[in-house]
């Protein structure tokens, strides 16, 4: 049903990324799945660099969220093998790096809780942080990270 949705909105899921470092894009345990913080990656790089409201604006920087939304997606999906498997989604924590200043977090965070709602329903409405930051990895202005309720899967594992 997801699944069917995300061709329906006519979405396209990355390819998970690959970590770069020392962890695990998403852990599964106990009915709930852990997604590891997601940058703005689209076709190989950053759809953005720098702090938003500064040299990114806060149109760009939604755009990102969404990407950065769409990665989690993605790297969800590689470890659940569908995203039908969703039950709920039940944090996004949102990270904005911000200029001095700045204050609209929450808006750019929305991009990505809006597309969650397309995605899912009333399933996809959760609780959230957007939090303002320094810096971000790589020089991202956005930062996504989730917490998800997750079916058995039909063969058992996972």
């Amino acid at each position: 049903m997801h699944e069917l949705r995300i061709t329906t909105l006519g979405l396209e899921l990355p390819k998970a990324a690959e970590p770069r470092y020392e962890y695990v894009p998403v852990v599964v345990h106990a009915g709930t799945a852990y997604v590891s913080g997601q940058l703005p990656w689209s076709g190989g790089s950053l759809v953005a660099t720098g702090l938003v409201g500064a040299e990114v604006s806060v149109e760009l920087a939604e755009t990102a969220a969404r990407c950065c939304l769409l990665q989690a997606l993605a790297a969800l999906r590689a470890a659940l093998g569908t995203l039908d498997r969703v039950e709920r989604i039940l944090k996004v924590t949102g990270f904005v790096a911000s200029a001095p200043g700045f204050r609209d977090q929450p808006r750019v965070i929305d991009a990505a809780s809006r597309l969650l709602g397309e995605v899912f329903g009333d399933a996809g409405r959760h609780a959230r942080s957007a939090v303002g930051v320094a810096e971000l990895p790589r020089g991202a202005p956005v930062e996504i990270e989730l917490i998800v309720a997750v079916r058995p899967s039909e063969t058992g594992g996972g």
